[in-house]
């Protein structure tokens, strides 16, 4: 639907430029600055986007949701733009290729299917460490990708070529959260409509759940599964219920050692406590004011730790301050300040909003803290990692050189830790000050530095600290995610063949933002999050057990033992660096020249409508569920448990990322189709495959099976038969034999990565419903976007308490004709004793638009069908 602007709309100059707005001040009064500072946002963008009773509605809900902090009722969100990575990308795109020859076959021009808004792709999530610890390693690593992932590269550019506004960030040019920052975001932007210059917020929504990293900066966007992101891009708003908001206020500033970090992951284990689990979370009081911007971008990164939507913090200075030091225009920084003011978005250190939960953190008290050795949010002081590991309980069973608990991986990575320049300045100073006493990092460490900009190469240099860095190991492997997502290479052999033998239990030091066990590599089990600077200090230690405290990092040229408290730079020394280092230019001038990759140039890719399949693809193949075919999975019907889980399941248990490996399945399945054994490749890169891809799914040695807990990797129990195999041919026979399958699981299920093929994955097993004790929000989201059925059990059950069996099978009653947002749903235990247990669940659906999917079965089947009654209009008329 065509949008003409309110005309009530106000006007607004910048100089000698005049624009035309949305003026939240005049249009809602002293409401407006009750409300946190994302429902204004929110108030915005339906004033913009919506119409007529809509439009009244929704705001009317808004501003009533001031009355109690909390509301039921659904709102329209119509981003900007979308942003995505390779491995997300290649799945959705992978299915708009397959919904255009869905189409063709219809009778119906493929090229009709486009994305209506901009969508980014940032290639960034398939460089892996295979080369470090010399000045050539970041050249080395990209060529092994490029030659690795060509394929699919051809695929991402013919993507770029075929359909409209969508544009390839290629390898090299920095992780995606880094590029948003530093590219993409315009906190304000302007819009042409009905030839008028509009200024609105920039708003946008991510294939990623540490999309709400740009919230640092005052951008307003989250994270959404891919799936939802395709309902986006062609031209649905995404519902949701008016949030929950959760302030957290801020008073003092860090002090001593502390550092940004330390703050996000002390606001992950508070709001974990507090039980946040999609609300929205807002940054206010005085304490904001003392952080810089890049500060704020790695507590906001962290939101999908921490259980949130949004770590959103306000429009100020230090914003602007952020944006000149970036190189964005002064016309640019202009318009951001002058329409914030206007518009009642600048941030108020003093101002006390409306909150549905406020909690206190005061930043003058934050220590020098790491989390793990499993989860984000077991936050511990960094003297305390001994004590974590010893609770772990492993006992060596052969004696060895190295420590019980080796640090394997010590990995500067991830957006999280690397976009704000004064964190890796700090651990540069570190290095520089250990480096100067003599210090090395042992042999059995495996060293890399992966920031998620360029740009850092060139500032580092500027103060002489990537030498610094690269003389204890910390040589740049490239600019990507690397370790943070599982592409973190082989461990170093004198680590792998002891660990092999029992003699010590590897870990992981590394500056991300997960820890889940096999996160970081599938022979980690135990890793541990902190600032760069504590991941050069442990490395150098090499032992993840020391106390950092009381205990040396080891002894010095001069036979002296060397504490870390020695090392550690100061506040003002961090800041000199900073000033020496930084120079706005570089950050677009090293993004230009990482987009002009010969590598990524020279790869050819079609230039048609239609994208050619491959049969002998091991990469790409046409989806099944991209298909006119595909129907609702609600309905009546009683179901075998394929699997029965605990909590606390991942996406990465669901659907790996980490590489492939050689001993398994799906090696032998792919082997057996033409690949090399030694060269697999990681699980992410195969998402345009979906024969790989269900086959991978639950492939997690961590991953416990309630059904069959002894069963090996990826198997399941086949009730009938009483065998155990593999859950795909278990998931094949119950196919085959008519029978439908539904999982149960405990708490959270599917926290972790936005991925959607973890959902994917579940509907070509046949899954027609998930019944969990909780869901993560985005996983809920995938869910219902394949057409799957999430269900809540009442406070109080959980699989542990049902106590399943083999042989219990489970009605389903899901009447489409009643299901609407969290309706009770019947279901029936059927125990094989011949007993019955009835139970009433909640279907976790937010809105109607979800109810609408799931009747259509999923996001792809209803875009299909929806573009098929365009046609028909079209035609008609």
């Amino acid at each position: 639907m065509e949008n003409t602007y309110s005309p009530d709309a106000g006007q607004m100059k910048v100089g000698s430029e005049t624009y035309r707005c949305v003026d939240l001040v005049e249009r809602f009064g002293a409401q407006l600055h009750r409300l946190p500072l994302v429902l204004r946002l929110l108030l915005e963008n339906i004033a913009r986007e919506t119409e007529g009773a809509e439009r009244e509605a929704a705001e009317a809900a808004v501003l009533a949701w001031l009355d109690t902090g909390r509301s039921e009722a659904e709102v329209p969100y119509q981003p900007g733009r979308v942003l995505m990575h390779d491995t997300t990308s290649t799945p959705a795109l992978v299915d708009i290729a397959a919904m255009r020859d869905a189409l063709a076959e219809a009778g119906v021009d493929p090229r009709v299917l486009n994305p209506v808004l901009p969508v980014d792709v940032s290639v960034d999530h398939s460089l892996a460490v295979e080369a470090f610890g010399r000045p050539q390693a970041s050249v080395e690593n990209l060529q092994h990708e490029i030659r690795r992932n060509a394929e699919r590269y051809r695929f991402l550019r013919w993507a770029s070529k075929s359909l409209d506004r969508v544009r390839i960030h290629p390898p090299g040019t920095g992780i995606m959260h880094t590029i948003n920052l530093e590219q993409l975001a315009t906190v304000v932007t302007t819009v042409q409509r009905d030839g008028e210059t509009w200024a609105v917020p920039d708003m946008m929504l991510g294939t990623d759940s540490h999309t709400p990293m740009v919230n640092g900066i005052g951008v307003l966007g989250w994270g959404v599964g891919g799936l939802e992101a395709q309902t986006v891009m062609f031209g649905m708003p995404t519902m949701l219920r008016v949030p929950d908001v959760i302030g957290v206020k801020l008073t003092g500033r860090l002090m001593g050692a502390a550092q940004a970090t330390d703050l996000a992951l002390t606001v992950t284990q508070r709001l974990r406590a507090l039980g946040v689990a999609g609300e929205f979370v807002e940054f206010y009081g005085p304490g904001v004011s003392t952080l810089t911007a890049g500060e704020r971008c790695v507590v906001a990164n962290m939101a999908p730790e921490y259980g949130a939507t949004t770590g959103f913090f306000p429009v100020d200075d230090k914003t602007l301050d952020y944006l000149r030091a970036t190189g964005r225009s002064q016309a640019q920084i202009e318009l951001v300040e002058a329409y914030c003011r206007h518009n009642g978005l600048w941030f108020a250190p003093e101002a006390e909003p409306r909150y549905t939960k406020t909690i206190s953190i005061a930043l003058d008290q934050i220590g020098v803290m790491v989390a793990g050795p499993r989860r984000p949010q077991d936050l511990l002081d960094h003297t305390l990692t001994g004590e974590a590991l010893a609770k772990l309980g492993f006992q060596p069973t052969e004696p060895s050189e190295l420590p019980t608990f080796p640090v394997a991986l010590a990995a500067i990575t991830s957006c999280t830790n690397t976009s704000d320049p004064g964190l890796l300045i700090a651990a540069g100073l570190l290095a520089q000050a250990a480096h100067a006493r003599g210090l090395k990092v042992p042999a059995w460490v495996k060293t890399s530095l992966a920031p998620g900009s360029p740009a850092a190469a060139d500032y580092l240099r500027r103060c002489g600290l990537d030498a610094a860095l690269a003389a204890v190991g910390f040589d740049i492997v490239g600019f990507g995610c690397t370790t943070c997502i599982g592409n973190s290479g082989p461990l170093p052999d004198a680590v792998a063949q002891a660990q092999h033998l029992g003699a010590v239990k590897a870990v992981a030091i590394l500056s991300g933002n997960r820890n889940f066990p096999g996160r970081v590599h599938p022979d980690i089990e135990a890793a541990f999050i902190m600032s760069p600077l504590l991941v050069v200090a442990f490395a150098l230690a090499g032992d993840a057990a020391r106390n950092l405290r009381d205990e040396a990092l080891g002894t010095g040229a001069d036979g002296q033992p060397v504490f870390l408290r020695e090392l550690m730079p100061t506040r003002e020394a961090i800041d000199a660096a900073l000033k020496l280092a930084l120079d706005p230019l570089d950050f677009r001038r090293a993004f230009d020249i990482a987009s002009a990759n010969p590598l990524w140039h020279a790869l050819e890719a079609p230039d048609t409508p239609l994208f050619p399949w491959s049969a002998a693809s091991n990469a790409l193949r046409r989806p099944p569920f991209a298909s006119l075919s595909e129907g609702s999975q609600l309905g009546r019907y009683t179901a075998y448990p394929l699997l029965v889980v605990g909590d606390d399941i991942t996406t990465d248990h669901i659907s790996p990322a980490s590489a492939i490996p050689k001993q398994s399945l799906v090696a032998d399945f792919l082997v057996a189709r033409g690949d090399d054994r030694n060269d697999l490749n990681v699980f992410a890169s195969r998402r345009g495959n979906w024969e790989v891809m269900v086959r991978a799914a639950f492939h997690s040695k961590t991953l416990v099976n309630q059904l069959a807990p002894g069963a090996p990797v990826a198997h399941t129990l086949h009730v009938p038969s009483g065998s155990v195999a593999p859950i795909w041919d278990v998931a094949q026979r119950y196919r085959d034999a008519g029978e439908s399958v539904v999982l149960v699981a405990g708490e959270r299920y599917g926290t972790g990565s936005s991925r959607d093929w973890a959902a994917k994955g579940q509907r070509l097993l046949g899954i027609r419903a998930v019944l969990a004790a909780s869901f993560e929000r985005i996983h809920r989201s995938n869910l219902i976007g394949m057409g799957i059925l999430p269900l809540q059990f009442a406070a109080g059950q959980h699989p542990s308490t049902l106590n399943l069996q083999a042989g219990d099978r489970i009605e389903v009653l899901a009447d489409p004709a009643a299901l609407r947002p969290r309706a009770p749903v019947a279901v029936v235990i059927h125990r094989a004793d011949g007993s019955a247990q009835s139970l009433t669940l909640t279907a976790a659906v937010e809105t109607q638009l979800e109810v609408r999917l799931l009747s259509q079965g999923g996001v792809i089947p209803t875009i299909l069908r929806d573009q098929l009654a365009a046609h028909a209009a079209v035609a008609t008329v």
